[in-house]
């Protein structure tokens, strides 16, 4: 049976779960700039995925899919900007975008990826 590796962990949730050869990382919201523009909400919550991958072993040239949620549709062209400086070239995964309320009004976008590890 395959080992089940769970990085930074609390009681409600893991920030990344390792299984099979796929990392599933949980939706990363802006601690730092909470409540602040989204341009800068959307630089932490890529560096924060750059993170979690590293400690699991991979990185953004593994991704496979992931699931983008904006409060506000009409950030989507700087998130697409600053997405495409950050995906690696020929390495896009899937994606899907949805424009939904967050947890706290303060979050403007949660992002949440798969990528192969190995």
């Amino acid at each position: 049976m395959a080992e089940i590796k769970r990085l930074a962990s609390n009681p409600r949730m893991s920030g990344a779960v390792v299984h099979g050869g796929v990392v599933s990382l949980s939706g990363q919201v802006a601690i730092d700039h909470r409540g602040g523009a989204a341009a800068d909400q959307i630089r932490e919550v890529l560096e924060r995925i750059d993170l979690l991958l590293a400690e699991a072993g991979t990185d953004r040239s593994r991704l496979l899919t992931a699931n983008l949620y904006l409060t506000d549709i009409g950030s989507l062209p700087a998130l697409n900007i600053a997405w495409d400086r950050w995906v690696v070239p020929g390495c896009a995964p899937t994606r899907t975008t949805i424009q939904t309320a967050l947890a706290s009004p303060d979050y403007a976008l949660e992002i949440a990826v798969t990528a192969a590890v190995n």
